[in-house]
């Protein structure tokens, strides 16, 4: 036997039907001999750019093609045999994602009338053949069909030949050996099966007439082969397959080009907006350095062809200005000088210094970096432009391929096997799934389940194969792929599941291996809420600001930073943020880069942290080994943390080139995946050895860069982020009722929730008014308050059910009249029953009726009337009700706001804490020696980190402030429900204090919810 191609083979990107990877399938091509091997993955092309990897790495040549079945039940295999056919294929597919729902497709012979030039089709006949199938085939693909002979030991496969072949002489079909392919070994036959029965959803038992009865289906042997089907046909795979003249390296991707008016092409159109921009941004005449820096980056965007990707960036960002929307661009690309004077982004990068190669490379040839955050709430304006102007065919979502994971694998393995979904659920809150071992034996058993039992090995071996294999395809959070030609011609198109988007089938990654142009157009709340902001200082205090006007450098600002007050600001909220900044105490605009990154995995990981704020603080001696890294280091006292100051660290003491440095960062950010890290270690040491660095030295700094892991900031991200830490830190240090009303109306965002967010603001002695019909809008809004202040009302978005057209009713016709009494209010409103309820229940209404019994009993006497009555209710005697106890009106107030601006319910049961030995969070703090303590207090947050060696964050609320608890793995353990169920903690453990810094470190905890009787409290748990 001389060879044999593969013409009909599914990968994994087949979704529950192919059970390998293209890796898996092209390295056991590779060890059978094939000559070529075709991805034909069902009317998808999803797994092209894997597979072209897999290729490249095993020297297999790889066919693109595609399976489908159509309406009627007939079944192909599409191959390309050149770039025009491997469009077709791509718009023919298109075609059919979009006809049908998410995740499915619709094809009929109507499809492919016109032939698919460039198509070579192989006909999957059915167990009983339909000539006529084969008739309309040969006609519609004349010259280039082919009936496919597949003989998998499932029947009489002698007789099957003998048929197929006779068939395919009568119809004048020449036949060809494939395989249909599910998988690379015979031994992945049982996840196979699962996936079967996880795409029925249905129990393995209950699909057995779907399951294929052996494991025929896989890449199997030459010999084998040539003992099952006649020479000839192993042959005519060859044929084929030379045939198949397309490589997906043809693929050439063109930028939009129509942004560039006729007469001037595109450098000099982008130099005139930056030159425009650039007057703009230095009124008083552009800085020498400026100057040069801008033709730097000009010269070298358009040696490498990138204009319209600029210009493209420039016009989103124009748009959405337009419409008043605040956006603000980041990445390596957007924190450089022709961004900042075309208006993406508001970092002046003076104030930070951008690496030239992470801006664009001459050796990556990829395209630049640049993503943009728009405000939340706003940017499907956005998205919904770039579709106007480029049109469906040419702009769609990249998409994310949905693995996997520990706990959906487990859930859909234990389902299909038939488990009831009591013990699915309980298999699934069980750890250690992906490492398996000891650990997940333990958990196992701490469930009640025997891991040592024949189903649940069984379960163990099929979650631990289906871990990582793609799930579905989900849009990505914002990355646009925009072309000059359809799309169609490159990538297949499809519908994702929310209305008015379509996504291509591809993913970040297979971009990037493309040469794709991908801009991230990103929702970020705080963008919001800034917005919001300015437009409540601008209405009420006459002050015209934008972000980057904002008073610089400001003491006060800084003091309050300093003193980790910042609850609601953006980044630096966190409790690891709080808990960082009085130690670091930012004091400049570059302090708060170092802050974004501080609190990070890879500083973490990297055992960075410390070094540096010992440096900071004089505590510990900054020591440079040579001139050249203390110019990478000192702006960070010595320690690396930014991506960039690692690839330049490679280039100035390893000896790396830009572009290899830039290969050192992508491997950083794969190793914990791929590995691959090796090669720069040795590489690493050796330039370092070499240029007089101690191996010590070499060897701390390698340690420090794997640190960084996938979890590497760059500065470019961090300083960008930084411009908005300080516009929010700004905003709430002097103008605290206006964020905190912007803040509300941003919801949902950010850490806290807004009964935290309302504590906050009368902490610092702003007046908060409650939800009013007579004065709520849809939104919070501001409010006059004594000695010229501002307080706070609270909008109808507050209460729990309240729509905004139901609040746009009752404004409507407030603004018409005022409201007289309850009945008024629920007729003019046009409010139903459940409406009149919860604006009763909600304390909306006391200002009508006077409290809340009495507002739940005029809204119960409401009646609707017939025009003949009018439009009021019959008047009712009056009825003496009374007021409800300070208990009642704390319940209804979170039951139906989430928050009270009553006595917080630890005040009032702070007699029954105190007999508990139970100390408030006021006198916790005031505590400066360490010591065993009592402390109880409303969970709001719990958080794990990757990075916390197991320890779990909680945040305790009380009438005083918030309280952190670290609670360590051995106390979870021992006390499970409280830990993971209580809104009213009770913690025992040790307080300590540093710097100004408290925790409390957990050593017994005690669920005291009961307490609480049907308080409805919500805590933020393991985001």
């Amino acid at each position: 036997m001389t060879g044999y191609a593969e013409l009909h083979c599914l990968s994994d990107f087949s979704f529950q039907r192919g059970a390998s990877s293209a890796r898996e399938l092209f390295e056991r091509a590779r060890d059978c001999g094939y000559a070529a091997l075709a991805i034909t993955d069902e009317c998808s092309m999803a797994g092209m750019v894997r597979a072209l990897e897999a290729s490249e790495s095993t020297g297999i040549r790889l066919i693109a093609g595609t399976e489908i079945r159509l309406q009627d039940g007939l079944r192909l295999v599409l191959l390309a045999e050149h770039r025009q056919g491997y469009s077709a294929l791509c718009a023919l597919i298109s075609r059919g994602r979009r006809a049908g729902g998410k995740g499915g497709y619709e094809l009929s012979r109507e499809d492919l009338q016109q032939g698919l030039e460039g198509v070579l089709a192989l006909w999957l006949p059915a167990d009983t053949p339909v000539a006529a199938d084969g008739i309309w085939l040969r006609e519609i693909f004349h010259g280039r069909s082919w009936l496919a002979v597949e003989l998998l030991r499932e029947h009489d496969d002698d007789r099957r030949l003998a048929d197929l072949l006779a068939l395919g002489r009568r119809l004048g079909l020449p036949c060809v050996a494939a395989g249909d392919v599910h998988m690379h070994v015979r031994r992945r036959l049982p996840l196979q099966q699962t996936m079967t029965a996880i795409r029925y959803r249905r129990p393995l038992d209950q699909v057995a007439d779907r399951l294929f009865r052996n494991g025929e289906r896989h890449l199997r042997r030459l010999d084998a082969l040539a003992g099952m089907y006649p020479p000839a046909l192993l042959q005519e795979t060859l044929r084929v397959a030379q045939r198949c003249r397309f490589s997906m390296n043809e693929l050439k991707y063109g930028y939009p080009r129509e942004l560039v008016p006729e007469g001037k092409t595109a450098i000099q159109w982008l130099r005139q907006l930056v030159d425009a921009g650039a007057a703009w941004r230095w009124p008083d005449g552009i800085p020498a350095p400026v100057r040069a820096q801008l033709d730097h980056e000009l010269g070298l965007i358009g040696e490498l062809e990138y204009e319209p990707y600029f210009l493209t960036v420039h016009d989103i960002v124009r748009h959405a200005r337009s419409l008043g929307i605040l956006c603000q661009g980041r990445g390596s690309s957007a924190n450089s000088a022709v961004c900042y004077a075309l208006g993406v982004t508001e970092v002046d990068p003076a104030r930070s210094r951008l690496l030239v190669e992470r801006f664009i490379s001459r050796e990556r040839k990829e395209p630049p970096d640049i993503d943009i955050d728009f405000e939340h709430e706003r940017r499907e304006e956005v998205i919904q432009y770039i579709y106007r102007k480029y049109g469906r065919e040419r702009a769609a979502l990249a998409a994310t391929v949905i693995c996997y994971r520990s706990r959906s694998a487990v859930r859909d393995v234990a389902r299909v096997l038939g488990l009831p979904m009591d013990q699915v659920n309980q298999l699934s809150q069980v750890a250690g799934w992906r490492s398996g071992g000891e650990a997940l034996a333990a958990g196992l058993r701490e469930r009640g389940f025997d891991p040592d039992s024949a189903l649940i090995r069984r379960i163990i071996a099929l979650t631990g194969e289906l871990i990582d294999k793609p799930r579905h395809l989900s849009q990505h959070v914002g990355g646009f792929v925009i072309t000059d030609t359809p799309l169609h011609e490159i990538v297949p198109v499809e519908n994702a599941a929310m209305p008015d988007r379509t996504i291509i089938q591809w993913d970040k990654d297979d971009l990037d291996r493309m040469g794709m142009l991908k801009v991230d157009c990103l929702a970020l709340g705080m963008l919001s809420c800034v917005r919001r902001s300015l437009d409540l200082l601008q209405r009420h205090e006459g002050l015209d600001f934008s972000m980057a006007t904002l008073p610089a450098e400001d003491a006060e600002t800084y003091r309050m930073i300093q003193r980790a007050d910042t609850l609601g600001v953006f980044q630096i909220e966190s409790r690891a943020q709080m808990a960082m900044l009085p130690r670091h105490r930012p004091a400049c605009f570059y302090d708060l880069v170092i802050q974004v990154s501080l609190v990070r995995p890879g500083p973490i990981q990297g055992d960075m942290v410390h070094p540096y704020l010992r440096r900071r603080r004089g505590e510990e001696a900054i020591d440079y080994p040579s001139q050249d890294l203390r110019e990478v280091f000192e702006r960070t006292l010595g320690v690396p943390l930014f991506q960039e100051q690692v690839m330049k660290l490679a280039i100035v003491a390893a000896g790396y080139t830009p572009g290899e440095a830039d290969q050192l960062r992508r491997s950083m950010a794969a190793w914990k995946r791929h590995g691959g890290m090796e090669p720069h270690r040795i590489r690493i040491t050796e330039g370092m050895l070499a240029r007089g660095y101690t191996a010590a030295f070499a060897a701390q700094l390698f340690e420090q860069i794997k640190g960084f892991g996938s979890y590497g900031f760059p500065e470019s991200h961090a300083a960008s982020f930084a411009g908005i830490v300080y516009a929010s830190s700004w905003l709430k240090c002097h103008h605290p009722a206006i964020f905190a009303c912007a803040l509300l109306n941003s919801q949902p965002m950010g850490f806290y929730s807004a009964g935290q967010i309302v504590q906050d603001v009368r902490r610092h002695g702003i007046a908060v008014y409650p939800v009013d019909v007579r004065h709520s809008d849809w939104d919070c809004s501001l409010e006059a308050a004594p000695l010229g202040r501002w307080a706070l009302r609270l909008g109808l978005r507050q209460v729990r059910g309240c729509s905004p057209g139901m609040a746009r009713r009752l404004t409507g016709e407030r603004q018409r009249r005022a409201f007289h009494d309850v009945v008024d209010l629920c007729t003019r409103a046009g409010l139903d029953q459940r409406q009149r309820q919860l604006l009763a229940d909600a304390g909306a209404l006391r200002g009508l009726a006077g409290h809340r019994h009495r507002a739940q009993w005029a809204v119960a006497g409401v009646e609707p009337q017939l025009p003949l009555f009018g439009a009021s209710s019959p008047g009712e005697a009056e009825v003496v009700l009374p007021l409800p106890t300070q208990g009642e009106d704390t319940l209804a107030d979170y039951a139906r706001t989430g928050l009270s601006l009553g006595p917080h319910p630890l005040r009032q049961l702070r007699a029954r804490l105190t007999a508990a030995h139970c100390l408030d969070s006021r006198r916790l703090r005031a505590r400066t020696a360490r010591g065993r303590v009592r402390v109880a207090g409303l969970v709001t947050m719990r958080q794990r980190p990757q990075t916390a060696s197991g320890l779990t964050f909680m945040t305790l609320e009380d009438e005083h402030g918030l309280t952190n608890v670290m609670v360590r793995p051995a106390v979870a353990e021992a006390w499970p429900q409280a830990y993971l169920e209580a809104r009213l903690l009770l913690v025992e453990g040790d307080w300590q204090s540093l710097e100004g810094v408290g925790h409390l470190i957990a050593w017994r905890l005690r669920d005291l919810s009961g307490w609480l009787g049907s308080l409805d409290i919500r805590s933020r748990d393991f985001r």
